[in-house]
This record gives C-alpha cells, structure tokens and sequence, in this order.
C-alpha cells in the first residue's frame, strides 16, 4: 500500500520558518517527479515546487521562489521543503503528491 505522509506544519510568526517532510511508503520514487502543493481557506490547491527525483532538478512558482526550497532525502525516502521568511499568505494544508498518490496534508498557519 502506498502512502505518502507529509509532516513538519506547525504556526510560526510572519518571517518564521518550517521545515515539511514528505515521506513515502510502499512506493519507490525512482525518476518520478513529487510536486509540493497548497491549499489556503476559500482557494484552489496550488502547485508551489517540484523535485525531479531523475535528474533533481526543482522547480518552483514565483511566489515561493527565493524562500522555499526542496530536497531530497536519499536515506529517509522523502522530500523536505525547507520554508523561510514564511509570510501570513503562505498559511495553507501543504500536501505532497507522486503521480496519483496525495498525502494527507499538513497545516501552516503564519501570523503576523
């Protein structure tokens, strides 16, 4: 069975950081591609970055870029995403996804 299990959310102050983790289980991640997602209260879940398991290339949309940033974690079979200078309109239900295989999510709540 295949599960992928996002940890690390938390409530931090405006310019605080957290570290989510991405963790899966009974799926080898080989050359997929995990992509980091958000949900905020009212909104559409949104694509935010990107990790290329294949060639580790990341990606990231403008809004996160310079303050979020994705890794690998050979060892643990996962992907963190490392949040800096986190701002109130990065609270959102992170969730990480391969494939068609979602996490559970996990929340984010920055204030200011």
């Amino acid at each position: 069975q295949v599960k992928l299990i996002e940890s690390g959310g938390g409530s931090v102050q405006v310019g605080g950081s957290l570290r989510l983790s991405c963790t899966a289980s009974g799926l080898t991640f080989g050359s997929s591609l995990l992509g980091w997602f958000r949900q905020a209260p009212g909104k559409e879940r949104e694509f935010i970055a990107s990790f290329a398991w294949g060639n580790g290339r990341t990606r990231y949309v403008d809004s996160v870029k310079g303050r979020f940033t994705v890794s690998p974690d050979y060892a643990e079979n996962a992907v963190h995403l490392q949040m800096n200078n986190l701002e109130v309109e990065d609270t959102a239900v992170y969730y990480c996804n391969v494939r068609q295989f979602w996490g559970q999510g996990t929340q984010v709540t920055v204030s200011s």
